[in-house]
């Protein structure tokens, strides 16, 4: 999905934005997102995420093709956790055996502990 692509369902699904105002609060969202990820904060999102810059040090790599070790510089990269929400919304099946092992705990525990119910 492009900017273009969410722009657009901003509009659709939020009335009474024009396409250049979702436009704008699309660019907004965003803008404010990296520059608190810019100030090495993290953005957490409920329902969705976190996203979290952390710091690599610096450490030596390989040339695949000569072997030659080389130095790799330290830096920041970006890191996506995906929230536990967004987690069953991709893999719903897993979700749903989760709920009923849940289920079939919680009955054998009314049920004195015993999973047949006697």
């Amino acid at each position: 999905m492009t900017k273009a692509e969410i722009i657009d369902c901003v509009y659709e699904k939020v009335g009474g934005f024009s396409k250049k105002e979702s436009a704008e609060v699309v660019e907004a969202v965003f803008d404010t997102m990296k520059e608190t990820l810019a100030q090495g904060d993290k953005v957490k999102i409920s329902g969705f995420g976190n996203f979290v810059v952390r710091e690599k040090k610096e450490r030596i790599g390989r040339n695949p093709q000569t072997g030659e070790p080389i130095p790799i510089s330290a830096r920041k990269v970006l890191t996506f956790k995906p929230s536990q929400v967004l987690k069953n919304v991709l893999n719903p099946q897993k979700a749903q055996k989760k709920k009923e092992a849940e289920a079939a705990a919680a009955a054998a525990e009314a049920t004195g502990g015993d999973p047949g119910g006697e």
